[in-house]
């Protein structure tokens, strides 16, 4: 066992070394490239502008941003021989239309979203009807609530959203198959109540599909690189997901759309999500039904991040392959998708829920001891009376 330990530990140690190693050849080209032609690498873009700018005012409204967006910041590396791209001070958000603060009156770690209402007019409406009473407190409930709404001053098109602190929702990877039907009941449920609810996600892909883990992370880790801890001091750990029960949440409702009770088959023009293949989009640009292409939009997603990632997922097929069907009018309503799916992990033994998830692309030789870790460790949450569907009680 300590031979095999051993053995994988190097093994990651040299593929991380790798990366290290690419990473730098990256940004020495990236330096060679740009030359004197930007001040430094790691400074502010051109559109990280606009949270300096507003730096002071959101701090005076309870909204702290990071260092780097201070307008008196001098970066931390300068006039020392530190690499840049290790310091805090010089990661940088995915997308620059948001930014990372702290909630000055409780120390909250939220996330701020720029918006401008004139492109997505429905944006913040479905967001509050979604997190109003008695929608907010329901379990079934799987919409990311809206803290707080800022409007820009003396910019009318400028709005800040302020939303809690997410992590992608395979990140860290499934333990096991419970875990994994954890989070396919949670989508499911989540989407059939907005159905239920008269809204149409319209981009329920995976990168709008997130995860509040704040239970399963003892330090909370960085919005800007997930993998490390908050303060930048170490690799960030994780729970299991078996013993701190994750919720998943939907995002983004930029090109979300609520309904009248009455209207049960609305008709919208083509809209282009993150997905480019929703089958009745390529055929035409008429109008139609957003509700059977949220079912298709969901279903890819789980095809693409589970059934080609993990091993042991048959069970499932049968109900994705109809999810993303070409003909929206022969997909089951997420009424039928929560109704068959229910049925189908009623029907799986309490072994197959406690059984590992095996990604495709995991190495042969370290199986068997992973498998004897994995054991061992049920072994635990047995003995505790866990569930082996987390969010599910005893």
């Amino acid at each position: 066992m300590g031979f095999f330990a051993l053995f994988d530990s190097k093994l990651r140690a040299q593929k991380k070394a790798e990366k290290a190693e690419n990473l730098r050849l990256k940004f020495e080209r990236t330096r060679q490239l740009l030359g004197s032609k930007t001040a430094f690498l790691g400074g502010l873009n051109p559109d990280e502008i606009w949270w300096r700018d507003h730096f002071l005012w959101l701090k005076d409204v309870g909204y702290e941003l990071r260092s780097r967006h201070a307008p008196d910041w001098v970066p931390s590396w300068q006039g020392t021989d530190k690499n840049w791209a290790l310091c805090e001070d010089s990661w940088q958000m995915p997308a620059t239309q948001i930014a990372s603060a702290t909630r000055t009156s409780d120390g909250a770690h939220v996330v701020l979203k720029r918006i401008q209402p004139s492109l997505h007019p429905h944006e913040i409406e479905v967001g509050e009807f979604l997190a109003s009473e008695p929608l907010k407190r329901q379990r079934e409930n799987h919409c990311v609530e809206m803290l707080d709404v800022l409007q820009v001053p003396n910019e009318a098109d400028e709005t800040i959203l302020v939303l809690p602190l997410l992590r992608p929702f395979d990140d860290p990877p499934f333990e096991t198959i419970g875990e994994i039907i954890d989070f396919a009941l949670q989508v499911f449920e989540g989407l059939q109540f907005m159905h239920k609810n008269h809204v149409a996600h319209r981009d329920c892909m995976n990168l709008n599909i997130m995860m509040d883990a704040k239970r399963m992370y003892p330090h909370p880790f960085h919005p800007c690189w997930p993998s490390r801890r908050l303060d930048a001091k170490g690799k960030v750990k994780h729970r299991p997901r078996t013993e701190f029960p994750p919720r998943y949440l939907f995002i983004d409702f930029g090109i979300s759309r609520r309904y009248q009770a009455w209207q049960n088959a609305p008709l919208e023009p083509p809209i282009w999500g993150g997905y480019k293949g929703v089958p009745e989009f390529l055929r035409s640009n008429k109008p139609c039904n957003p509700f059977p292409t949220d079912v298709w939009y969901l279903g890819f997603a789980l095809q693409q991040q589970l059934l080609e990632v993990y091993r042991g997922l048959g069970f499932l097929e049968p109900l994705v392959s109809d999810m993303v069907q070409t003909d929206p009018a022969k997909r089951p309503t997420m009424d039928e998708v929560m109704s068959r799916f229910v049925q189908t992990y009623n029907a799986l033994s309490a072994w197959k829920l406690r059984s590992r998830a095996v990604m495709k692309e995991e190495w042969l030789i370290m199986q068997p001891f992973r498998e004897l870790f994995h054991w061992v460790r049920c072994l635990r949450f047995l003995w505790r009376r866990l569930p082996a569907i987390p969010s599910l009680a005893v």
